[in-house]
């Protein structure tokens, strides 16, 4: 029903004797038309109603179905929320120009050893220090995206040499990492092939105390082996590990150093070329990273 304004109100018309009975039959009609109308509505009409039916009232679901809880949807979506990982991408794409810097002595607690080295190449000229810094950065973003704090020992953007064995540990003792994993790739001859994990040794000498750290790095390097054996299809080292993916060593600065859970990876062998042509493949660099992280992630989530 539109509205007339007192502007523009029609004019009164004379009411005519013949119109009476029609008046008199409509308004007759009216009420009892009204009541079929509400009879009508709160029988059933809303049913089989248009849109504005559907709109005015809203589903049963709408008031049945029991909020959704946050903190499900929360863990579920970031199931490492909380949890510190440190990535240690070994050596440094800049450590051949400052030999002097790298080849300073420090201090391990089992004896005294060069600040850092250079590292290895593929026979093509890949250098190690790509390799990790690659692999270090894939893996950061599969760990963030379930919910973890990632920190790296050194990225592109700081000093192009470095940092030390025994700086490279304090990063992840004082980020308290509840994980620790340095990414390498080996030097050996050519034919010897294949990955392998180095876990801790139990030291206790100077600066170096593993003996906390010892049980569940270990556990954090058999969960890490074993989804790396099975993303990548890498086989176990041929030459160290006796077929195991396992070394324990105790001459390594960022294992002795280390106050918390943390291994060494080294990938595959750069010199062998079977060894060379995975890991100059990105894909297979996304494969790396891919069997590390699942390796941790099932660690965090036990620990």
């Amino acid at each position: 029903m539109s509205y007339t304004g007192p502007e523009s109100e029609p004019p009164q018309q004379r009411d005519r004797p013949w119109r009476r009975p029609l008046v008199v039959a409509l308004a007759a009609l009216v009420p009892g038309a009204l009541i079929g109308w509400l009879a009508y509505e709160t029988v059933g009409a809303g049913g089989s109603g248009g849109p504005e039916h559907a709109a005015a009232s809203p589903t049963p679901a709408a008031h049945t179905s029991p909020p959704a809880s946050p903190g499900t949807d929360a863990k579920a979506a970031a199931p490492l929320k909380g949890k510190v990982v440190v990535i240690d991408p070994g050596h440094n794409t800049g450590n051949f120009r400052h030999t002097a810097e790298i080849n300073r002595k420090v201090d391990i607690g089992s004896n005294w050893k060069e600040c850092d080295t250079t590292g290895t190449s593929t026979n093509d000229g890949y250098a190690e220090a790509r390799f990790t810094l690659d692999v270090a950065h894939r893996l950061r973003t599969l760990l963030e995206r379930q919910g973890a704090t990632v920190r790296l020992t050194h990225d592109e953007k700081g000093p192009d040499w470095g940092p030390c064995v025994d700086e490279r540990a304090a990063i992840g003792n004082k980020a308290h990492a509840d994980a620790a994993i340095s990414i390498h790739a080996d030097g050996a001859p050519t034919g010897d092939r294949g990955f392998h994990v180095i876990l801790p040794g139990a030291v206790h000498a100077g600066a170096a105390d593993t003996r906390p750290i010892v049980g569940p790095s270990r556990d954090l390097g058999k969960r890490i082996a074993s989804d790396f054996l099975r993303v990548t299809g890498e086989p176990p080292s041929n030459y160290i590990g006796h077929g195991t993916a396992l070394d324990t060593r105790t001459d390594l600065g960022g294992l002795n150093l280390s106050t918390v859970p943390k291994v060494f990876i080294e990938c595959g062998n750069m010199r062998d070329g079977t060894d060379a042509a995975l890991l100059t493949s990105g894909s297979w660099r996304q494969k790396a990273a891919q069997g590390m992280s699942e390796g941790i992630v099932s660690f965090l989530r036990e620990s």
